[in-house]
């Protein structure tokens, strides 16, 4: 039977959904908090976040593909890294409504099928980074 993993996590925002979308899909909202895009976020369409290297280069440090779109509510993508070896996880956004802002649920699966023998060390990595960019997220939409 194959392992099965999933980070799921949550955040409350003061702030409307359709604000905390924009800094979901817009490429110059995303590095705010994330990773800049090399383009917006749009249905059907493939993203590159990067990151600059040490000889100021820009470099693909995320990549994927839109896979479903409905602003603001739902977002899903394909999340691909160097260390996935050409294997793609799935993160999905999922937002609503909450008193006067939103409630946001982050599921980031099949992190153990694509990364292997590495599959805790990389997991652990990424539910810490989740943390941290959520927070960033919260500080830049509630701006």
């Amino acid at each position: 039977m194959a392992e099965m993993s999933k980070l799921v996590k949550t955040a409350i925002f003061k702030a409307p959904p359709e604000r905390v979308w924009e800094f979901l899909t817009d490429k110059d909202r995303l590095g705010q908090w994330y990773h800049p895009g090399e383009n917006d976020l749009a249905e059907g369409s493939s993203y590159t976040l990067v990151t600059k290297g040490e000889d100021g280069s820009k470099k693909p440090l995320i990549w994927g593909r839109v896979l479903t779109w409905e602003p603001p509510r739902r977002l899903v993508t394909t999340f691909c890294i160097g260390p996935f070896e050409g294997s793609e996880t799935t993160v999905t956004w999922d937002l609503s409504p909450f008193a006067e802002g939103t409630h946001l649920t982050l599921s980031h699966d099949g992190i153990a099928e694509a990364a292997g023998e590495a599959a805790l060390p990389l997991s652990m990595a990424l539910d810490k980074g989740w943390d941290e960019h959520l927070g960033s997220l919260r500080a830049a939409a509630e701006a």
